[in-house]
């Protein structure tokens, strides 16, 4: 574990969940910070029993999780990093294809001395998910995407010409200049635009998240990750175009006022055993909108013998 200078310490006091209406995590749950693959990521453990590995995405962090990390607990070893550049995890230069944020995961998983793991993913984790998946098969059981296209897999060309997803080319310095000490009024767009109701990711779980994308390099990690997109999908085609399609049972949840049951027609063209779900009565942020649905699908799905 990397000590922390005493400014960081601050800022991840002046974030830390208990200052927000975001579920804390349960008691049994501990944070380390893991050095791996030319960066430190954050992660929160806690459980015993198979692993699952739950990857956020943008506009959130790992604390996104807790409803679902507190009923996994029962009977699995539960592992939940922030992606690079995001929420407490540090905050490099580079890296923010999905290749190599692939690469995190397996670190994370090797630090742990874990070799195979259930993947439960959202928005830009759905990506990582992805990348991890191709480059090491054999270490993952189960996959849940939820709720976000993938780079290059299926409808990727006629999903960039949505104009409610502007944010994919937006950002460089002068982007980050327009956002810095706005980051609350910029994240608001996609908290409310992406709601089925936007009273339901409520305001103290909107502060929290401010918070931790006002953290110094976070809002500039934010864009580099949608930068990555064009490396992504060549990244993508490649591993499809040499190793076919993922083999491991995949369940594709789209929000019912979101992507709905098209995430099932996206991972059909990355993935052989698909099953397609809905979380209804929600839009994109499935646990803000509706946690209790979203555990209940995940759960059922990762306990299929």
């Amino acid at each position: 574990m990397l000590l922390r200078t005493p400014l960081i310490a601050l800022c991840i006091a002046l974030a830390a969940p208990t200052a927000s209406a975001v579920p804390p995590y349960p008691a049994g749950f501990s944070t380390q910070e893991i050095a791996t693959n030319g960066t430190t990521i954050h992660v929160r453990t806690g459980g015993k029993g198979p692993a699952v590995v739950l990857l956020h995405g943008y506009g959130e962090t790992g604390d996104m999780w807790s409803p679902l990390a507190a009923e996994l607990m029962r009977d699995h070893q539960v592992i939940v990093p922030d992606l690079r550049g995001l929420g407490l995890s540090a905050k490099p230069k580079t890296g923010f294809d999905k290749k190599t944020q692939g690469g995190d995961v397996a670190g994370v998983l090797d630090a742990l001395r874990v070799t195979k793991a259930d993947l439960v993913t959202h928005d830009i984790g759905n990506m990582v998910g992805f990348a991890f998946a191709m480059e090491h098969p054999e270490r993952v059981r189960r996959f849940v995407l939820i709720d976000a296209p993938v780079p290059g897999v299926g409808p990727w060309e006629e999903v960039l010409k949505n104009p409610l997803l502007w944010h994919f080319r937006f950002g460089g310095p002068d982007m980050e200049r327009l956002v810095a000490g706005r980051e609350r009024i910029y994240l608001d767009r996609f908290w409310n635009e992406f709601s089925a109701d936007p009273q339901r990711f409520d305001e103290e779980s909107r502060r929290h998240y401010a918070r931790i994308y006002a953290l110094p390099g976070a809002m500039h990690s934010g864009f580099e990750q949608f930068h990555a997109f064009d490396q992504d999908a060549v990244d993508n085609r490649a591993w499809l175009a040499a190793k076919g399609k993922l083999k491991m049972p995949v369940l594709a949840l789209g929000g019912e006022k979101s992507f709905g049951d098209q995430m099932a027609v996206v991972m059909r063209s990355g993935a052989e055993n698909v099953t397609g779900g809905v979380v209804p009565a929600s839009g994109h942020w499935i646990m803000e909108e509706n946690p209790d649905a979203t555990v209940k699908l995940v759960r059922a799905f990762l306990d299929k013998q």
